[in-house]
């Protein structure tokens, strides 16, 4: 399968982040725990908001939004990951390949997109405080969250289709842990500058685009704070979107990094590493980074405790409940 032929391809080898098998279980242990505080940690957000009537305001409607996201990212990443680190024969399908792509295109770009409509919301919450209601209304709410999971799928069907339309015929070695457009460019058997071009183009609509948004938000948020006289309040706000812009930096600096060279071939052993921050540390980031440090998410948490144990009336609870409160009122 490895040698060059005119039969096309119907599997793919994908060489991972090691080959030594000693390195392959530790990579195992530590990828799992990620995995495991991911899902722990989104599910827990998406509780929080869904019970807790104080935190249905749009700020926490689009990190339920990201959290969902998150939890999706990581699902069609890590379990066959983990798989391969296990497995000698590191196999994929060309159709499980595919699908794996396609669904990863539709979860980063849509997470690129919230991450710029979360900075659009904390601008118009911080810069006009007087017009939030007016501006940030459910309908709009709504329509900001449809267009980022829009354009995710557009970006997504549009990049595998260019990438998956081109003959693969020769090597089916994939030097990468996941399917991802630029590690299969590599293996095709025909001239790729436009498939390259078209993903390009893609990542000037999806992350600059996004980025630049970004920007424009932080810069007004930053100038209307200085201007604030009260250094309470600017503490206030500077902790309210630094854990946003936390997260920013991680995914969109390593997401720019692989997408916006326009000879996308040139992937070296860095950009297998580079990418682990956009597809899975980022994922697990979000709900300890940016939401289980916020004081409505910690209340709400405290909250959801102490109405269970209330229910079940146990000392074992009790002590859960002291052992929570010290935790959240420490970090």
């Amino acid at each position: 399968m490895g040698k060059e032929n005119h039969t096309y391809l119907t599997e793919f080898i994908l060489l991972g982040l090691s080959s030594d098998h000693q390195t392959q279980i530790l990579l195992f242990m530590i990828f799992l725990i990620i995995y495991l505080l991911t899902v722990f940690g989104n599910l827990l957000i998406i509780l929080l908001i869904h019970v807790d009537s104080r935190l249905h305001t749009p700020m926490y409607f689009f990190l339920k939004n990201l959290s969902l996201n998150d939890l999706c990212f990581s699902t069609t990443i890590v379990p066959k990951m983990l798989v391969h680190f296990l497995v000698v024969r590191k196999t994929i399908s060309f159709a499980g390949c595919s699908m794996q792509m396609f669904f990863f295109l539709i979860m980063g770009c849509t997470e690129s997109s919230l991450l710029a409509v979360m900075s659009y919301d904390r601008y118009i919450a911080v810069c006009k405080p007087l017009h939030y209601s007016t501006i940030m209304t459910h309908r709009v709410c709504v329509l900001l969250v449809v267009g980022s999971w829009a354009s995710g799928i557009f970006v997504s069907v549009v990049d595998t289709t260019f990438t998956l339309c081109l003959p693969y015929q020769g090597t089916n070695l994939i030097n990468h842990y996941f399917c991802e457009p630029p590690a299969l460019l590599k293996l095709a058997s025909e001239e790729t500058y436009t498939a390259e071009m078209v993903i390009f183009a893609m990542g000037v609509i999806i992350l600059l685009g996004p980025v630049s948004l970004i920007f424009f938000s932080y810069w007004n948020i930053i100038y209307t704070v200085v201007q604030i006289q009260s250094g309470e309040g600017r503490l206030k706000v500077f902790s309210t979107c630094s854990s946003h812009f936390i997260v920013v930096i991680f995914f969109y600096g390593s997401t720019i990094f692989t997408y916006m060279r326009p000879n996308s071939k040139k992937m070296n052993e860095g950009d297998k590493v580079i990418s682990v921050f956009y597809s899975v540390v980022t994922s697990m980031m979000n709900p300890f980074i940016y939401s289980l440090r916020n004081k409505d998410v910690k209340e709400a948490l405290r909250k959801v405790l102490k109405r269970e144990c209330y229910a079940h009336r146990s000392m074992l609870c009790s002590a859960i409940i002291r052992e929570a409160s010290f935790i959240l009122v420490n970090t």
